[in-house]
């Protein structure tokens, strides 16, 4: 088995990589599905990232393999459509494509060979897709000397998985693996786009971030996803604003007279969520990263109750790890299944991880995947 990207290039391609290129996965500390609403959200990269090795070719042919699918697919530059592209190949073969909507002539560019390795586990809400997304916008967009910034290759990531990949996701996770740094948060403001990092202090506060990964898998382009953006916009269009960014908490109680139970409850989640984001950005510039567990658990109850997207296996873990001495917990991720995240000081992380074993073997649900991640930098060459 290879053990690096560029082992894995030259056993699938029989030549050196012209380089290699890496992008981080993230965890979102706080604001769930509040980025397709136009809202705030607060996401980490993370020490655990994608690595594509690279070898340009002299014909407009690309070709892509990777360590997790036996396959190699191969698609001319001027064919690839979203019409086209299916399975794990979309994801990169994606990036391809939206660069040429950006502006790319893939007509008039040379080939690539590209092989993939990730150490981001895939369906665990780490964004594994977007980690792949932005290791490929960043090496296509030095291989073909296009120059576009950090953000213009988000909203490449974010379109190649919108109509590629089929999944109607917003662009945090493009934005936190390609603007991450080291002890940061990327705080993201998803209508301008606009973001500034935000440092989180868990080194100097002896904090660890602990992800639980419930190993219940989750796919964003099945129904759940999908439903509550649409939830979302019937809100928005039952109040008469763009976006659901554009509610207040204080336009709450008007808005539970205008619309049915449930589609006000995912409304209020969105609405508290973004608040809960611009709460801990204050909390954590004036007061340090202790004075943010409340918000981690009060976004938690917002989405087991009011988006209705945790389930039974996220709220043990929440629950265990704030009876075992974190200070906060969360789901993290599009829900449905995936990892929930505990900060917790350094001496408690054993105790939690005993103890969410433990309250998992006693409900027989399979044993959670448990590790620690610190927040790092985004995307480079290597």
């Amino acid at each position: 088995m290879p053990t690096t990207a560029s082992d894995g290039f030259r056993l699938t391609f029989g030549y050196e990589p012209t380089g290699t290129w890496r992008a981080p996965g993230r965890v979102n500390l706080i604001g769930e599905h509040t980025d397709y609403n136009e809202g705030f959200v607060l996401p980490f990269a993370i020490d655990r990232s994608t690595t594509v090795a690279l070898g340009i070719r002299d014909d407009g042919l690309v070709r892509v393999a990777s360590a997790f699918a036996d396959e190699l697919v191969e698609l001319q530059l001027a064919d690839l459509s979203p019409e086209r592209l299916s399975g794990w190949s979309a994801y990169p073969l994606g990036v391809a494509w939206a660069l040429g909507q950006h502006g790319a002539d893939l007509a008039a560019l040379p080939g690539v060979d590209l092989y993939i390795e990730s150490t981001v586990p895939v369906g665990a809400g780490l964004s594994s897709s977007a980690a792949i997304e932005s290791a490929v916008a960043v090496a296509l967009d030095e291989t073909w000397s296009l120059g576009y910034d950090r953000r213009t290759l988000a909203r490449v990531g974010q379109l190649a998985e919108n109509k590629a990949v089929g999944a109607p996701t917003g662009i945090m996770d493009q934005s936190a693996s390609l603007l991450g740094l080291e002890d940061h948060a990327v705080f993201l403001d998803c209508r301008s786009l606009e973001s500034v990092v935000v440092e989180l202090g868990f080194r100097a506060a002896g904090l660890e971030v602990l992800i639980i990964d419930t190993r219940v898998s989750h796919s964003h382009a099945t129904g759940g996803y999908a439903a509550r953006r649409a939830s979302c916009e019937e809100g928005a269009r039952i109040l008469g604003v763009p976006a659901l960014r554009d509610v207040t908490v204080g336009d709450l109680p008007r808005a539970q007279q205008l619309m049915d139970d449930e589609t006000f409850r995912r409304v209020r989640h969105i609405v508290t969520e973004n608040q809960r984001v611009l709460d801990t950005v204050v909390a954590l510039r004036e007061s340090g990263p202790l004075a943010i567990g409340g918000l981690l658990y009060a976004s938690h109850a917002s989405m087991r109750d009011d988006f209705e997207i945790s389930v039974p296996e996220l709220d043990l873990a929440v629950e265990t790890a704030r009876a075992a001495g974190a200070i906060g917990a969360r789901m993290t991720g599009g829900g449905f299944g995936g990892a929930a995240i505990a900060l917790a000081p350094h001496d408690s992380i054993t105790a939690i991880v005993a103890a969410v074993r433990a309250a998992f073997a006693e409900r027989g649900y399979v044993e959670p995947a448990t590790f620690t991640v610190t927040a790092a930098d985004g995307a480079a060459r290597v």
